[in-house]
């Protein structure tokens, strides 16, 4: 479906390509998790406030703008081997991984160039914001960073600054943590389950950067359990703080397995709380970044619970400009 006025259009990826990124029957990060979150989108009759569009493969020059050389041909090797594990014993590999995950984070860098351009108002990649990747390693079920790569594509070729990324993922954002601890103009905002309960094990409210980006990261652990009243009480403090830093472009990374049901994590979030982060933030972009805003999925491994809540951030992303 296409809309008529594609420059009005929230953007929404949608193709063989991400549904593609996943690890099998079975795993939590299974290939149904793309058509889960179409069916019920399909269901919210958005209409032609959506443009479905299709993604795109990052080359490997993009790739190395967040990543080590040495990582990528390790995971290109590891593709074509076809089997062993890209980490500790999380992300396995299998033929074609390399492909798959260079889709993931191409895909991302679309959407970037859509919104920039102005042909999009603002997007949303269902099976993307793999948060837990480093520069020279894989983890949690992630392979290349794509909302890292997307920090420095949105540098590199637009020239931007200061980009602020705000994750409600149940997990810590690690790789997009320490990938630019020392950066003080990453600006960092995420609100997750307490590292002592559940991996990383990272992400404590002293953890606030590093030399001369101490104070330009904001951590907000939460106990198991806490829900959609925990939520707004940190999340005011997210919005206060994207405020006050003023940024030029921003990254949800909107993992939803932050809502309770979830079988791998233990908040208790409503999809109210991610449309309320969308609502939220679509203001905040209005404000500082001339509307600039992309949504990635992020993780969630109970299906009805992502295809709500993504749905509900696509939403709000749509109301943003009715």
């Amino acid at each position: 479906m296409t809309s008529t006025s594609e420059k009005a259009a929230v953007y929404v990826y949608r193709g063989a390509e991400l549904a593609r990124y996943g690890f099998g029957d079975g795993h939590p990060f299974g290939h149904d998790r793309h058509e889960a979150f179409h069916r019920e989108l399909v269901r919210s009759n958005l209409g032609e406030a959506i443009h479905y569009a299709m993604p795109r493969r990052a080359s490997v020059d993009e790739l190395a703008l967040f990543h080590s050389a040495d990582y990528i041909d390790l995971v290109s090797r590891k593709s074509e081997e076809g089997c062993g594990y890209l980490d500790g014993g999380d992300t396995p590999a299998f033929s074609g991984i390399f492909e798959a995950a260079a889709d993931v984070a191409g895909t991302t860098l679309a959407a970037v160039d859509a919104v920039m351009s102005g042909q999009a108002r603002k997007a949303f990649i269902p099976i993307a914001g793999l948060h837990h990747a480093g520069r020279e390693h894989a983890a949690g079920f992630c392979v290349f960073n794509d909302c890292g790569i997307a920090v420095e594509y949105l540098r590199a070729k637009y020239g931007l600054k200061r980009v602020a990324y705000v994750d409600i993922d149940a997990h810590h954002g690690d790789g997009v943590f320490y990938g630019f601890e020392d950066d003080p103009d990453l600006i960092f905002a995420d609100i997750h389950e307490d590292g002592r309960f559940l991996y990383p094990g990272t992400g404590a409210a002293t953890e606030t950067g590093t030399g001369r980006a101490v104070g330009t990261k904001l951590n907000i652990p939460l106990p198991p359990g806490a829900g959609d009243a925990e939520f707004d009480g940190a999340w005011q403090k997210v919005a206060a703080y994207i405020d006050a830093m003023q940024p030029e472009f921003i990254i949800l990374q909107c993992g939803a397995d932050s809502l309770e049901g979830d079988p791998i994590t233990h908040l208790r979030f409503t999809e109210n709380a991610h449309a309320h982060a969308a609502h939220d933030l679509s203001r905040l972009a209005e404000k500082w970044c001339a509307g600039r805003l992309i949504g990635t999925g992020g993780g969630g491994y109970n299906r009805d619970n992502l295809a709500r809540a993504w749905t509900r951030v696509v939403e709000a992303f749509v109301a943003s400009g009715a």
